[in-house]
């Protein structure tokens, strides 16, 4: 018998998910609650056991894929019982076609047949697509008889069959045959990530103010204790100080918000995601110290909830010793404001009109013009820089 495991509901209102990466393969004999397959949604990716032993027979979605739950992922059972006339998750027909077209003019009818007994992932599929290779001509060197990229890309560098694709296996104009570069999809975390960039950076007026800030005497103070929940209970004064920079901008109204969830953004293998510290104005600084490692956590092991990365009013991003000098980092939109905490070092600095030694670094406020005045955001960084340099 062959199982079909459709995408279930993952809670939280979501009607569709992203196929970021399958972990197993056509052919592949696989175990219950083994790994299957890894799903995005909102910025975090869930990570689905196989519901069945078996082999996988097909599977019907490829990675970057978008679709709505309920739709059939893949089939894991007997091969007899699934054909290769199965219709995919994908728009098969019309990429078949294109794939397995010869320039001997053989017949579109025909060709998506013969492309469909041709053992290849969705990516392949793709790639021979994109440089007009005919896989139904590709000598497959990949387990179980499967092509591969590599067999893809020397098919297209040999001058094989092609389907018009890239003017029939040529390179574009001034690059050497198949020396055009490594191509990898833009998915997952990534793709959201470049989304939500891209709409920052199209809807907001954004201007930034720098300071220097001296934590000579906080590093002296803190133990064993990172700089960041000083700087996160730091950043609660300075919002209650100027509330411009905890609002949002709705339409012909400024929303000043009464809570102070902080985003904290944190560096994954996958990208910058930005995790939110609730309620970061009642928690002690031992709690936000807590919480915000275990955000970082989650979020580096792929495990943080949707409903953890939704909802904070001000966001922080801290680069450590590889944040750089300085840098502009983009408002995290719908939010009007984001603090960046630069690299910390010893450097010269006059005290009291001699030349010492102290442990500086710049700390930047990019904020929304439209709701948020320059001197506001450096009476913002001041009170910051107050409450940082003296922390007793």
């Amino acid at each position: 018998m062959a199982y079909e495991f459709k995408l279930p509901d993952l809670g939280e209102g979501l009607t569709e998910g992203e196929v970021a990466r399958w972990l197993v393969s056509e052919g592949e004999e696989i175990a219950e609650d083994q790994p299957l397959v890894e799903v995005q949604t909102d910025k975090t990716t869930v990570e689905i056991p196989s519901p069945a032993a078996g082999k996988v027979t097909r599977i019907l979605v490829g990675e970057g894929e978008t679709v709505p739950v309920g739709t059939l992922l893949v089939v894991i059972g007997e091969a007899a019982a699934v054909t290769d006339e199965q219709p995919r998750a994908e728009p098969a027909p019309q990429q078949d076609a294109a794939v397995s077209a010869t320039p001997g003019g053989q017949s579109q009818g025909q060709s998506p047949a013969a492309a469909g007994r041709v053992r290849a992932t969705p990516l392949v599929r793709r790639l021979a697509q994109e440089l007009g290779v005919d896989l139904a001509s590709v000598q497959a060197t990949g387990p179980q008889g499967r092509v591969s990229e590599a067999d893809v890309r020397r098919a297209a560098t040999s001058g094989g069959p092609t389907s018009g694709g890239l003017s029939q296996g040529l390179s574009p104009v001034g690059a050497e045959p198949g020396r055009e570069g490594r191509r990898v999809p833009l998915r997952g975390v990534r793709r959201k990530i470049a989304e939500h960039l891209a709409t920052a950076h199209r809807e907001v007026p954004a201007v930034t103010v720098v300071e220097e800030c001296d934590f000579t005497a906080l590093d002296a103070r803190r133990g064993e204790r990172s700089f960041l929940p000083y700087v996160l209970q730091a950043v609660v004064d300075g919002l209650r100080a100027v509330p411009e920079l905890n609002a949002r901008l709705e339409e012909d109204e400024i929303v000043y918000l009464d809570r102070y969830d902080l985003g904290v953004a944190v560096q994954t293998d996958q990208g910058l995601v930005v995790p939110v510290l609730a309620d970061a104005g009642r928690r002690s600084l031992g709690e936000l110290e807590a919480e915000a490692a275990r955000l970082a956590g989650a979020a580096r092991a792929g495990k943080l909830t949707p409903e953890e990365l939704r909802g904070s009013t001000f966001t922080v991003t801290s680069g450590g010793r590889l944040g750089g000098v300085l840098a502009t980092p983009l408002v995290n939109y719908p939010e009007v404001g984001i603090l960046g905490v630069h690299r910390i070092t010893e450097r010269p600095a006059v005290r009291d009109g001699e030349i010492v030694v102290r442990k500086l670094g710049y700390l930047s406020c990019t904020f929304d013009h439209r709701v948020v005045d320059g001197v506001r955001a450096t009476e913002f960084l001041l009170a910051v820089i107050e409450r940082l340099e003296r922390p007793e």
